[in-house]
C-alpha cells in the first residue's frame, strides 16, 4: 500500500475529492489532527493521523506534532539504497509517497495588523519541513503545495499508476519556491526597519502571461508584489486584447500622474513619457485641453482620467485611435460605447496610487535598489531668487507643471499655461536642447504668461536667454544648486522674469 501525508490549513471541496481519489486507488492517508477531523467529519474513517505513526502525541498546542524521526524517514528515504529501506522496515515506518501541504498562511494574517505575539503562532514549521523534505526526495516522492495541482497528479495516477518522474520535478520546484518565498515574508516582517538588508529576497506571485515583452520577439510576464498594496495588483481589463509589457509600463506611468489630482485630470503617454496633461471643470474639459496639448502624439496613446468617463467623451474617444483607456469606474452605457472598439483596452483601476517604498533596476549581474522618490511637489515651499515675484495664477500653473516634469524622462522641461502643458521634452543629452524643443512645442499654441518647471537646475543661463526671446513664459521654478546659479538669476532679473529655487530634484532616468 500507497502512503500520503495529509497537512492542510485551508480545507475543501478540492481536498475531499482528491483524498477520496487516493483512498479509491489503496492510498493510506495520514494527516495532523486538525486535517484529521476536517476528513472524519466528511465521512472518512480510515484515515491516520500523525501520531499513530509517531506514537507520540501533539503537544506545546500544536507547535510540534510532525516534526520526528518516522515522518522524515518515510519521506526521505532513498528507495534505491538497501540500508535506507532495512531500516524504514526494521522500525515499522510507512513510506511516504505524495506530501500534499498548504502552510498557515502568515501573508494573510500579517495584513491583519496582528500584534508580534499573535502572527508568530502563524509562522509555519512543520509544514515547509515536510515539503522541502519531499521536494528534496522528487525522484520517489510527489510534493504538493497547490490545489491547482492536484489534478495533474490525479490524471498521472489514473493513466499511469503513478506520477512522473517529470511532473515530481516540476512540483519540487514549485515547492521550493514557495518556502523560500515564505521564509522572506517572515524575514521581511521581522526584518521591516532594515531598508538594504545584506541578502535582498523578493515575494512576487505571477499574474499573467503578457502579448510579449518591449520587442514582438521578446516574452514577458507580469508579477504582483504580495507583501505591499499597488493600484497595479488589482486593476480590471474590461476590453481588448492581451496587454504587453510597454502597455503596462505605461498604464502605471499614466495613472500615476493623473492620481496627483483631485480635480478631474486627463493624462496621455506615449513611450513611457507623458505628452499631454491638463486639469478641468469635468473630465470632458481635461480631455480636451489634454489633446489640444499635443493631438499628434495622442494619436495611438494610452489615456488616462482620474474621473469616470462620460457618455460624451466616450464617444468621442471612439472616433480617436488609443491603444489603452484607464478610469477609475465605467457605467455600463459607456463600456457598451467603448467596446465598439473591439482592440481598445478598457482598464478599470480599482485603487488609487501607492507609493512603493523602494525601486529596482536590474543590470547586467546587479541590481540598484533606491527609495522611492517620495518627493511631492508643493508650490508653497520655494525660494524665490528673482525681483519679480510669482503672481498667484503662476504659482498654481507652477506647481501643476512641477507634478508633471517629476514623471518626465531626464533632462526634463514642462512648460504649462494654467493646468494644461502646452510644451514637453524629456529624455535629452543636455539641458539646452530640453529647454528649445519644450519652448518650440509651446509657441505652436500662440499663448503667453507660460511656466516653465525644470527637473534639475540650469548649469547655465542660456536656458533662461532661450525663455526670454521666446517672449512667452514669465516663470521659472527649478530646484537650483549649480555653481552658476547666479548667472541664471540675473539673466531673468535681466528678462524680468520671475525664478524659484526648490532645492529638490526630481530626475528620472
Amino acid at each position: 500500500m500507497k502512503n500520503a501525508l495529509v497537512s492542510v490549513y485551508n480545507k475543501n471541496e478540492k481536498l475531499l475529492k482528491f483524498v477520496h481519489f487516493l483512498m479509491d486507488k489503496k492510498y493510506q492517508i495520514i494527516s495532523s489532527d486538525g486535517t484529521f477531523q476536517y476528513l472524519k467529519k466528511n465521512g472518512f474513517k480510515k484515515v491516520l493521523k500523525i501520531s499513530d505513526v509517531t506514537s507520540f502525541p501533539e503537544i506545546l498546542n500544536g507547535r510540534v506534532k510532525s516534526l520526528h524521526p518516522n515522518i522524515y524517514a518515510g519521506i526521505l528515504s532513498d528507495r534505491t539504497i538497501q540500508h535506507h529501506i532495512k531500516y524504514i522496515r526494521k522500525h515499522n515506518i510507512p513510506f511516504i509517497d505524495i506530501v500534499l501541504i498548504n502552510c498557515y498562511p502568515f501573508c494573510e494574517y500579517q495584513k491583519k495588523n496582528m500584534d508580534i505575539d499573535s502572527i508568530i503562532d502563524f509562522i509555519d514549521i512543520g509544514g515547509p519541513a515536510m515539503i522541502r523534505s519531499a521536494a528534496k526526495n522528487f525522484f520517489y516522492v510527489t510534493p504538493i503545495i497547490d490545489f491547482n495541482d492536484l489534478k495533474y497528479v490525479q490524471y498521472e495516477i489514473e493513466t499511469m499508476g503513478n506520477t512522473s518522474l517529470k511532473l515530481r520535478k516540476k512540483l519540487a520546484g514549485k515547492a521550493f519556491d514557495f518556502t523560500s518565498t515564505y521564509d522572506w515574508n517572515i524575514s521581511n516582517f521581522l526584518y521591516e526597519k532594515e531598508k538594504f538588508p545584506n541578502h535582498m529576497h523578493f515575494s512576487y506571485k505571477k499574474k499573467m502571461n503578457l502579448r510579449y515583452g518591449e520587442n514582438p520577439h521578446q516574452k514577458s510576464a507580469y508579477y504582483i508584489n504580495q507583501t505591499s498594496q499597488g493600484s497595479m495588483k488589482n486593476f480590471e481589463q474590461l476590453n481588448g486584447k492581451k496587454l504587453s509589457f510597454n502597455n503596462l509600463r505605461d498604464i502605471d506611468l499614466a495613472w500615476k500622474v493623473v492620481s496627483q489630482f483631485s480635480d478631474p485630470a486627463c493624462c496621455t503617454v506615449k513611450h513611457s513619457t507623458p505628452c499631454g496633461v491638463a486639469l478641468g471643470k469635468n473630465i470632458f474639459e481635461a480631455f480636451q485641453k489634454t489633446y489640444d496639448a499635443d493631438f499628434i502624439s495622442f494619436f495611438g496613446g494610452i489615456l488616462a482620467v482620474n474621473k469616470p468617463i462620460s457618455k460624451k467623451l466616450a464617444e468621442k474617444i471612439t472616433n480617436i485611435f488609443l491603444e489603452v483607456i484607464i478610469s477609475p469606474s465605467y457605467d455600463l452605457e459607456i463600456v457598451k460605447i467603448l467596446k465598439k472598439k473591439k482592440k481598445l483596452i478598457i482598464i478599470q483601476m480599482n485603487s488609487s496610487t501607492i507609493s512603493e517604498l523602494l525601486e529596482f533596476v536590474q543590470i547586467d549581474g546587479g541590481l540598484l535598489i533606491q527609495e522611492s522618490d517620495y518627493f511631492v511637489p508643493d508650490v508653497k515651499h520655494y525660494n524665490l531668487v528673482t525681483r519679480r515675484s510669482f503672481s498667484e495664477e503662476e504659482k498654481k500653473s507652477l506647481f501643476f507643471a512641477q507634478k508633471v516634469v517629476k514623471y518626465v524622462k531626464s533632462n526634463a522641461i514642462v512648460i504649462t499655461k494654467g493646468t494644461q502643458t502646452l510644451g514637453i521634452s524629456g529624455g535629452q543629452t543636455n539641458r539646452i536642447w530640453a529647454a528649445r524643443q519644450a519652448i518650440n512645442r509651446s509657441l505652436e499654441k500662440n499663448e503667453y504668461g507660460l511656466v516653465l518647471a525644470s527637473d534639475a537646475f540650469f548649469p547655465f543661463r542660456d536656458v533662461v536667454d532661450e525663455v526670454a526671446r521666446s517672449g512667452r513664459i514669465q516663470a521659472i521654478i527649478q530646484p537650483g544648486g549649480s555653481i552658476r546659479d547666479k548667472e541664471s538669476i540675473q539673466a531673468c532679473d535681466d528678462h524680468g522674469i520671475a525664478m524659484a529655487f526648490t532645492g529638490r530634484r526630481s530626475f528620472k532616468h
